[in-house]
């Protein structure tokens, strides 16, 4: 049982919401360093001399770490204590962005990043695992809703934020800043979560008699155990094989062959699963969570949104920058009152999905489809020299309350019929399934896009992407109703017997 878990029921008001702000301010700090590295890639290429490679790796090498160390950190939280992994994980961030602030070459800055990557794997899953443990029903709902709140606005003022610090510090001090800014911010989180996390931070294990070095032999045995190393390993390099090819800037022939090694590792990684809990074990993820149609919509919906609109921030960018000639200051403030309204609508949506169920996600993903066509219009019409560019701004505002009623509503809704001991593990699997949702849509529409450049203007071709990503958003939405289908006819059938 995790730590706190027995008496979070018992566990006042105050401290609770005091628990969120630490949660909130490590998962802010984490989605900051995703979106401010965006804006300084020209800074890093000038400062270190690097390589579009290089380059490439810097936002890849994050991203990918992140993403095979998600689902074994979160099973490592709900058997060992999700405050104390979660304490790591920020100390392991905080550590390598010191160290990629002083980069002096491209190959450290990498190797920091890699490592900055592990540590938000780790905290991440916690801090979905901690809500579903100390909250329950609407304050569990309201709880997701300001964890939405503080993505949309990490996310929005990312950009913003490295392009002031890239202006004020210059060529080479305003890169190495927005890594370095994250040191305060990890600080203050790591002596906030030692004040207020329920003690004990890490549970108590078999076997607390004996030396010193047999009490460590028998920990180590029994967490080996619990952790199931061999389905980790096998889920971790699975993640690592689907990735990679979407990642490589030009990836190989061969390079794509990982691709279906990776299917084939998920596919031995789900038959260990098997075995291991008829041995009697507890598996790395009960896949019997697959069984509950809430918990397997709502990872395939939140699946298909980070496929198609994390593209949209990069369209965006690319097209203010490279298409219009605008700078990257300008090309973040774009963003910026579509996360505000992001924040307020996570808040909004969070308040009323307990209410209104799968009906808030499908009304964002309908406010999505609608951010995308307008932002076409305004797109084309700039084109022919009838709108001003700035028109966007309105019609990605669309695009902020799609954030804010899809994202977290739809995590409430996924996670609530998981049981408590797999919070961490289930958590990590939606949010695995983002990471990977992401890297292929980035690839495949921006893909598209260039492609299209080779024929048509800046204006068609980032149409093309947003319609595309259009077309996935259909497709979330066919499942969202699938889903509230599921939900009438399981509410139906005890009621006719």
């Amino acid at each position: 049982m995790d730590s706190g878990q027995a008496g979070a029921e018992a566990i006042p008001d105050s401290v609770r919401w005091r628990i969120l702000v630490v949660l909130l301010a490590a998962i802010a700090m984490s989605l900051i360093s995703v979106s401010i590295v965006n804006v300084a890639l020209p800074s890093i290429q000038q400062g270190l001399e690097a390589t579009q490679s290089d380059l490439q790796w810097v936002l890849s090498g994050y991203a990918l770490t992140f993403g095979v160390a998600l689902v074994p950190a979160g099973r490592a939280g709900d058997i060992m204590g999700r405050g104390g992994i979660f304490i790591i994980g920020v100390a392991v961030f905080t550590a390598a962005s010191i160290a990629a602030g002083l980069a002096s070459d491209a190959t450290w800055l990498n190797v920091a990043r890699f490592v900055q990557g592990v540590g938000s794997g780790l905290l991440n899953p916690q801090g979905v695992g901690m809500i579903q443990q100390y909250f329950r029903g609407a304050e569990r709902a309201k709880a997701f809703g300001y964890f939405g709140s503080a993505v949309g606005v990490s996310v929005g003022i990312g950009p913003v934020l490295g392009g002031l610090l890239i202006m004020l510090g210059g060529a080479d001090l305003g890169w190495r800043l927005t890594f370095l800014i994250n040191v305060p911010i990890g600080i203050a989180t790591i002596i906030m979560a030692f004040a207020w996390f329920p003690k004990p931070l890490f549970n108590r294990v078999p076997g607390r008699t004996g030396s010193a070095s047999q009490r460590a032999l028998r920990t180590s045995l029994y967490m080996a155990r619990k952790l199931d190393p061999v389905g980790s390993l096998l889920l971790g390099l699975a993640v690592f094989a689907v990735l990679f090819p979407f990642m490589e800037a030009r990836a190989s022939a061969l390079t794509w062959l990982l691709l279906p090694l990776g299917l084939m590792l998920v596919a031995a990684w789900v038959r260990w699963e098997r075995y291991y809990a008829r041995l009697g074990r507890s598996p790395m993820v009960d896949l019997n969570i697959f069984s509950t149609h809430s918990f397997t919509n709502g990872a395939l919906i939140m699946t298909l949104y980070f496929t198609g609109m994390t593209s949209i921030w990069v369209l965006v960018a690319l097209y203010l920058q490279q298409g219009l000639g605008k700078s990257a200051l300008e090309a973040g403030l774009v963003g910026v009152p579509s996360a505000f309204i992001s924040a307020y609508a996570a808040r909004w949506a969070g308040r009323r999905v307990m209410r209104y169920g799968r009906k808030v996600v499908i009304g964002g993903l309908f406010f999505a489809i609608a951010g995308l066509a307008a932002s076409i219009v305004v797109i084309l019409l700039h084109q022919d020299g009838y709108l001003s560019v700035w028109w966007l701004v309105l019609s990605l505002s669309l695009i902020g309350v799609a954030q804010g009623s899809v994202i977290s509503p739809n995590q409430t809704l996924t996670l609530a019929e998981v049981p408590l001991q797999y919070a961490g593990s289930s958590g990590a699997i939606m949010q695995t399934g983002q990471r990977i949702g992401t890297s292929i849509g980035i690839a495949v529409i921006t893909a598209a896009v260039f492609a299209a450049l080779g024929a048509t203007s800046w204006s068609i071709a980032v149409s093309l992407g947003f319609a595309l990503i259009g077309l996935v958003m259909f497709g979330a939405l066919g499942v969202a109703f699938k889903d509230q289908r599921d939900r009438a006819r399981a509410w139906q059938t005890p009621h006719r017997s």
